[in-house]
């Protein structure tokens, strides 16, 4: 139980990725630190529910291999990771495209458990795969006798394109001239076929942004990520990751069910554990519960996510491949046989398929019309398990978009969270990361650096 007499250097409301991040931060650099969380669990909206033997996650947060926070976060050495086929599929003019990455130079996790057993049966193709000499290896398209993404010169632009980001420091890409994703792209070079075929449903699966309307230059870091590394889950679902950050916590550092009601300096005053004195006071929540909690900050606005779980007697596709449309042809954005990508995911002997749509929940006969023609089969003996909507379930970062906005606010007050940084689960991390930096930086204590060398991803 949480003592409301209970002094620590640092309180941290919200015990989503990024407050835990920060939470261990703050803690290996011998600060005392509590963390208040209004919910039962931690997590946020990364968070996993079981039903009749299948885990599935509230909101379908891709991650990738190359995210360098994954390397860096305490208690993440151990996170297991299930890699997608490398590149993707994508439903285009009534025909599924392949697309691999015929392997990366660069791109680490902290334990990849399996690799992705899509990417035997395009071995025999790797030998027409061109890459610059020395650089990322990108997505290549596996039948270029049939061009959904334009002529092979265009696929060569493409590729040259990725190969760039690939190997350009963030740095540099957050110096770029901003406009909104789908003008910069076009901007390049880059044909509209190429854009419409690939990179718009990719960039709607990275950033559910189907619009495109996103920054530039966070479309790129996005991009960046995919060039360098492999989409990934985590074993077990989204809930594992701020699990193991909680685990990795002093005992009795994280109290859940406290509902942070007013904030100061020095102080948090909760709904029913009175208040909570301290030395500095960060604010981990989601953005609207911040904007309640600081008056005055700014509201971003949302994407909107609605994940639906089916269960199937078999696999409707027998790879753990991520599955684009490119034609927008229903309301399901990209889906997933999940528990091809991670088998835990599901019982012995059923399949779990997890779609996303880009918005509010639609018809479940439309999702089901849409899936069948996606993956080639019936869906009419599917199993609807779960359907989770989110109206605010991703920051939009529109041009122009600073993702690494001032996470001090005045001495003894911070806040961090994804509409600080990118709207990743990567910038969820590094914002807790800087949060606690500045937080260190006002108590004149140095932060500890936890980057680790890790396997690179198979």
């Amino acid at each position: 139980m949480l003592e409301p007499a209970e002094q620590a250097d640092v309180v941290i409301v919200g015990a989503g990725v990024a407050g835990l991040s920060a939470a261990l931060q703050l803690t290996r650099a011998g600060v005392s630190t509590t963390v208040v969380e209004a919910a039962p669990h931690v997590g946020g909206r990364m968070t996993t529910e079981q039903v009749d033997g299948f885990r599935l996650d509230r909101i379908g947060r891709l991650l990738s291999t190359s995210y360098p926070e994954l390397r860096r976060t305490p208690g993440l050495e151990g996170l297991p990771l299930c890699a997608f086929a490398p590149g993707v599929l994508v439903h285009s003019g009534g025909r599924v495209h392949r697309t691999w990455e015929p392997g990366t130079a660069r791109g680490a996790t902290p334990a990849t458990r399996r690799s992705a057993r899509g990417a035997r049966s395009a071995r025999s193709a790797l030998t027409a795969a061109r890459t610059l000499a020395g650089a990322p290896r990108v997505p290549l398209v596996s039948r270029p006798q049939r061009p959904f993404l334009g002529s092979a010169f265009d696929q060569a632009r493409l590729g040259a394109a990725l190969t760039r980001l690939a190997v350009t420091p963030v740095e540099r890409l957050l110096k770029r001239p901003e406009l909104p994703a789908a003008q910069a792209l076009l901007a390049r070079g880059l044909p509209a076929r190429t854009v419409d075929g690939l990179l718009r449903p990719l960039l709607a699966a990275l950033l559910c942004d189907p619009g495109l309307d996103t920054s530039s230059r966070c479309a790129d870091l996005a991009l960046r990520s995919y060039a360098r590394g492999r989409m990934c889950v985590p074993e077990g679902g989204a809930g594992t990751l701020p699990a193991l950050l909680a685990a990795a916590l002093p005992p009795g550092t994280v109290h859940t069910g406290v509902k942070a009601v007013e904030i100061a300096t020095t102080a948090v005053r909760t709904a029913d554990h009175g208040e909570l004195p301290c030395r500095s006071v960060v604010l981990a929540t989601g953005a609207r519960q911040a904007a309640e909690l600081l008056p005055g900050l700014r509201m971003p606005s949302f994407h909107a996510v609605t994940v639906l779980h089916h269960s199937a007697p078999r696999p409707p596709l027998a790879e753990p491949a991520l599955l684009l449309d490119a034609d927008r042809g229903g309301p399901v954005a990209h889906t997933a046989v999940m528990s091809e990508v991670d088998p835990t995911r599901a019982p012995a002997g059923r399949a779990l398929v997890s779609s996303v749509v880009l918005g509010p929940p639609p018809d479940e006969d439309d999702v089901r019309a849409h899936l069948s023609g996606l993956y080639g089969t019936s869906t009419a003996n599917w199993e609807l398990l779960a359907v989770h909507h989110d109206q605010e379930a991703v920051p939009s970062m529109p041009a122009p978009h600073d993702p690494r906005r001032q996470v001090r606010l005045l001495a003894g007050l911070y806040v961090c969270g994804d509409h600080r940084d990118t709207s990743t689960v990567q910038g969820a991390l590094h914002s807790g990361r800087r949060a606690a930096h500045a937080v260190l930086d006002d108590f004149g204590l140095a932060p500890r650096n936890d980057l680790r060398t890790v396997p690179v991803a198979a």
